[in-house]
């Protein structure tokens, strides 16, 4: 094992370990849900019409500071694209504004740039923006998890892995769907343990198009992992599972700091 692994090994066990906040996953039956990063137009344009087809819904990461841009993942979203996912249903999130990385800004400056993706949701677009966030680039540090875990109701990351039977809504486990339709035993595999584990599984992707980026999906894998995952699991966004794990909308509480009341 190299160096570089071995120290990416030790930083996801200390991140894991450290300034968790739990919630027992007690459910009757198994979560999957789908989510967005940044999020690229195809990602709503053909990703949101996949999900529509077959009846569920999703959630997106919004960097509003991406919007009307371009970059390797293709055109980025547009104001519109927002109220129309929103109207059809899907959670809004947010992944910072100016989509830095936790590791190369100060811990102020990024809690900053987390407040203002937040603010600019509402005051740019007019729309509601849950308390749900994903850190951009998957990086995550010490300082951040323990910061933005009493800010947010949670903060998704990308260490692979199912969430239960214990949940730490500090660092969600997500998986990368990304590549062809080569992928999707991968996917099957994932989605049938997750059925045994009655666990709650979070895929996470960017675009959506027939030539996708590395860190994209071709239409054909979204649209198979979705009905895979629909024979055997509810599929919700982030929010409405937080709902069922709580039973009811959850808060932070002020009694049990670290802890969901």
């Amino acid at each position: 094992m190299s160096l570089r692994s071995t120290l990416g090994t030790v930083r996801r066990t200390w991140l894991s370990s450290c300034h968790r906040r739990t919630v027992a996953l007690e459910n009757s039956v198994p979560f999957v849900s789908f989510t967005f990063d940044d999020f690229p137009r195809s990602a709503y344009t053909t990703g949101g019409a996949i999900l529509r087809n077959l009846g569920i819904r999703g959630t997106y990461y919004v960097a509003m500071g991406l919007v009307n841009t371009s970059n390797d993942l293709g055109d980025q979203f547009r104001i519109e694209d927002l109220h129309a996912a929103a109207a059809e249903g899907h959670e809004l999130a947010t992944h910072t504004f100016s989509h830095h990385s936790s590791r190369r800004v100060s811990l102020g400056a990024f809690q900053e740039d987390v407040r203002k993706g937040r603010s600019a949701v509402r005051e740019i677009a007019g729309l509601g923006v849950s308390q749900n966030f994903a850190y951009p680039y998957g990086e995550a540090t010490l300082a951040a998890k323990q910061a933005l875990g009493k800010e947010m109701m949670s903060c998704r990351g990308i260490y692979g892995g199912w969430n239960g039977p214990v949940v730490d809504l500090n660092l969600l486990k997500a998986n990368s769907l990304y590549g062809n339709i080569d992928r999707l035993k991968t996917m099957e595999r994932m989605i049938l343990e997750n059925e045994k584990r009655k666990g709650w599984l979070i895929f996470y992707t960017h675009d959506v198009r027939q030539n996708p980026s590395a860190y994209g999906c071709t239409p054909e894998l979204l649209e198979s992992a979705g009905r895979v995952a629909r024979s055997g699991a509810t599929i919700l966004p982030v929010a409405e599972v937080l709902q069922h794990l709580v039973g009811t909308e959850p808060v932070l509480s002020d009694n049990a700091p670290g802890r969901i009341s």
